[in-house]
């Protein structure tokens, strides 16, 4: 009875998974290992993935530098707000949670405005006799949407794990003699690797797999394999290399996640999301 019970219950999301997750994986497989004019099955999407390791390690770069200073802004503001009083935390929470609440879009476009060549930071600084910057369509742009995008991702995980560090343990450690910087390197940053593990793989695997960021603050030469992806089904040029690409960043994915499941659990073995 109960094990009907609990199928029963599960059913839905057991539908969903099927309908949204299991399928279209297996569409972008069928596409990926497929001729693009016969339809039968080849390997050489596969082969052909090689001319685009330029931009894949282009995407893995300026994922792992974004995410690497996410870390450096998002760790102090994390670490700042499970120390704050239970008011303060709820107003500095929704604080990092307002932005997402607006369009990625919208978002990106207003960085936009800021950093182009006649845009408001240049325009400020020719009303007050200075040169202007080349500030969009270089490196450090698409860096910079990446992380002001998806600086939220890494803070909400930190924080949820530093709130539940014990503070005896900190007591403890201050008792038995250590500083401030020894307190926060043998207690509480190895108790927050979790979150940090967490963090970093959540603000990667979108910012590896993005094109709308590089497409609008970047050039020709900060190409990343989504903008190739998304070139080749929304011009139609070739779906079935699309979905070989596309399959190169899913197994990217499931190892980050795997990489999650073996080294982000708690003390009792649960993935902190």
């Amino acid at each position: 009875m109960k094990k009907n019970r609990s199928l029963l219950l599960s059913g839905p999301y057991i539908l969903w998974m099927l309908a949204f997750t299991l399928i279209p994986l297996g569409v972008v497989l069928y596409y990926a290992l497929t001729d693009v004019e016969t339809g039968k099955f080849t390997l050489n999407n596969m082969a052909q993935l090689l001319q685009y390791l330029p931009a894949f390690w282009r995407s893995i770069c300026y994922s792992v530098v974004a995410a690497l200073i996410c870390l450096l802004i998002g760790y102090p503001v994390a670490y700042y707000m499970s120390r704050c009083g239970a008011v303060a935390q709820k107003f500095l929470y929704m604080l990092v949670m307002l932005p997402m609440c607006m369009s990625f879009l919208l978002r990106t476009m207003a960085w936009v405005g800021l950093l182009q060549d006649t845009g408001i930071i240049n325009s400020l600084l020719s009303s007050i006799g200075l040169p202007t910057v080349e500030m969009i369509r270089t490196p450090g742009a698409v860096i910079l949407g990446m992380v002001y995008n998806y600086l939220p991702y890494m803070i909400l995980p930190l924080y949820s794990v530093i709130c539940k560090i014990d503070r005896r343990l900190v007591e403890a450690a201050e008792d038995l003699g250590c500083n401030g910087p020894k307190v926060f390197s043998k207690v509480i940053l190895p108790l927050s690797m979790p979150g940090i593990l967490t963090g970093m793989t959540m603000v990667f695997v979108p910012a590896v797999s993005t094109f709308y960021i590089s497409n609008k603050m970047g050039s020709t030469e900060t190409i990343l394999i989504g903008d190739i992806i998304e070139r080749m089904f929304k011009q139609g040029d070739n779906a079935n290399m699309g979905a070989a690409l596309s399959l190169l960043l899913m197994v990217l994915v499931f190892v980050c996640t795997g990489i999650i499941n073996r080294f982000g659990s708690d003390e009792e073995g649960s993935v902190i999301v």
